[in-house]
């Protein structure tokens, strides 16, 4: 097998001690002690009346594993992973988290959507990042602590009394990311969170999100479009087929040292064979969609 590259098929001696008050833990070091929730996909398949999404996926996803959805538009990574959220409903198969079937929206299954729109504009910076805490009755000094761990871990504090508006979309989606946090949930789910950002902010936040991910300990599935950012950020990385109908083609494990060197042999060798999985699909839709004459143009450079 290829280095870097895995495609699945699926005290003593007598010695007096003397016990000392461990210092107190911050939340992420707590979460990353638990390391996350394990999620498991078993023959899963999503309908919406007659059209068929997605069908007979099959994903194990360890506690703690950073694992990223890749394919072509239109495969169904965003409606897999609205199921994930508990926002929409498996129609066949199971999904659960840590064993318990996922049936609905819960704190343990956190989402970062596309969007920065997702926050609430008539409320400050603090006040986005504490609203679950708030919402589960948490005192207003406990609330405190919330937003200065959470927003201090997403490089944020100066902006605490700042509204969505005043800040930009980096710092949006950052305070996001820090929102889904301060609800410690063991799954956080990205549906392409960088997509709308300009490339260097984008590669800026692509390195915050992974130092994030290792300070909170949680697990995260990551929707997107960009192979490079899938290879700079998961551990696993599973290529859809196209839609509709879609499913798993394939699984790779990234077995390169962090932080990532896009410039690696065996980065080099796996975004080959990523843009092959995705361009054999991209083919097929096209295809399936009548469009044979075109692919035949570009492929002699008409």
């Amino acid at each position: 097998m290829t280095e870097g590259i895995e495609k699945e098929t699926a005290p003593g001696n007598g010695a007096l001690t003397v016990a000392t008050a461990p210092a107190p833990r911050t939340r992420t070091e707590q979460a990353a002690e638990k390391r996350g929730a394990a999620l498991r996909v078993e023959g899963a398949g999503i309908t919406f009346g007659d059209f068929r999404a997605v069908q007979n996926i099959d994903l194990d996803i360890p506690a703690g594993e950073f694992l990223c959805l890749l394919g072509p538009s239109g495969c169904g990574k965003s409606t897999l992973l609205s199921a994930m959220a508990g926002f929409i409903q498996v129609s066949e198969g199971s999904l659960t988290a840590d064993g318990v079937p996922v049936s609905g929206p819960d704190p343990e299954l956190g989402m970062v959507f596309q969007s920065s729109e997702a926050l609430f504009d008539w409320m400050t910076v603090h006040q986005n990042v504490t609203f679950g805490p708030r919402m589960r009755g948490c005192s207003r000094a406990e609330q405190d602590r919330v937003a200065d761990e959470f927003l201090g871990l997403v490089g944020l504090r100066h902006c605490a009394d700042r509204y969505p508006g005043q800040l930009s979309g980096g710092m949006r989606q950052r305070v996001q990311i820090a929102r889904v946090l301060a609800n410690e949930p063991g799954v956080v789910l990205m549906d392409e969170p960088f997509g709308a950002l300009d490339a260097q902010t984008r590669q800026v936040l692509q390195q915050e999100t992974a130092r994030i991910w290792r300070s909170s300990g949680c697990t995260v599935v990551f929707v997107t479009h960009d192979i490079d950012e899938a290879i700079l950020l998961a551990d696993r990385v599973a290529v859809m087929t196209a839609g509709p109908a879609a499913s798993i083609k394939s699984l790779y494990t990234v077995d390169l040292p962090r932080p990532r060197d896009e410039s690696d042999p065996a980065a080099l060798r796996l975004r080959n064979k990523l843009r092959e999985d995705i361009g054999e699909e991209v083919r097929k839709a096209m295809r399936d969609q009548g469009l044979d004459d075109q692919l035949d143009r570009e492929a002699k450079g008409a």
